[in-house]
């Protein structure tokens, strides 16, 4: 006789990365960070946190940097812009940190 473990055990063994919200894509978010499935296409980076925090794109998003593990990464862009026409897609894998990063000033 098999068992299902319970959804808590399931959800525990999903592969996840760790993406880090700073100063006002924290504010909108309303978090500091928060644990997404992986693997993930960096294209579909931004419609999927457009799903979780509606407005996103257009209010943070759209002027933000976003780091993969310690290097800058440029996010393709719904125009078809995805990566392809190099040969290279890039992954979000398990484990990995993205960082969200709006403009910074000084002054």
């Amino acid at each position: 006789m098999t068992t299902t473990p319970p959804k808590e055990q399931l959800s525990a063994r999903q592969p996840f990365f760790q993406i880090h919200y700073f100063a006002s894509a924290a504010s909108f978010t309303r978090k500091q960070s928060e644990s997404l499935p992986a693997p993930l296409p960096l294209a579909d980076l931004f419609p999927l946190l457009e799903a979780k925090y509606p407005g996103i794109t257009q209010r943070v998003l759209k002027s933000c940097s976003v780091s993969v593990g310690l290097d800058y990464v440029d996010v393709p862009e719904e125009n078809g812009e995805n990566g392809e026409e190099s040969g290279v897609v890039v992954m979000i894998q398990a484990g990995d940190e993205v960082g969200i990063i709006p403009p910074v000033s000084s002054g």
